[in-house]
């Protein structure tokens, strides 16, 4: 898409206004859903939303699952998850984290 035609809203005036005063160099996303369950149409806005600003910015896309709560958490909603945001076109390449790998530092910080 061009600059051109590029669609203007709020998202993108302080994406474009950040990266023409330094305030940042480059746009960084993420979805972080918590697997306990199957997406719905709002989880699909924010991958759409998240991946499709990363790509208009050629910046880079995480999936990072807030796997925090493991009573509730299933490796069926894991692969279902990434499943549907392939499906929906957003590619997260190697960017693929998950909270609990951190666990320990976050501990620490607290």
């Amino acid at each position: 898409m061009s600059e051109a035609t590029m669609p203007s809203n709020f998202i993108r005036s302080i994406i474009d206004e950040h990266l023409q005063n330094g305030r940042f160099d480059h746009v960084h996303t993420r979805f972080p859903p918590e697997p306990n369950g199957y997406l719905h149409i709002g989880h699909a806005k924010s991958i759409c939303l998240n991946s499709g600003i990363a790509q208009a910015y050629d910046g880079k896309f995480n999936l990072r699952f807030d796997d925090t709560n493991p009573l509730k958490e299933e490796q069926e909603f894991i692969d279902a998850i990434m499943d549907d945001v392939r499906w929906l076109g957003a590619d997260w390449e190697d960017r693929l984290f998950y909270a609990s790998d951190y666990f320990e530092q976050l501990y620490h910080w607290a």
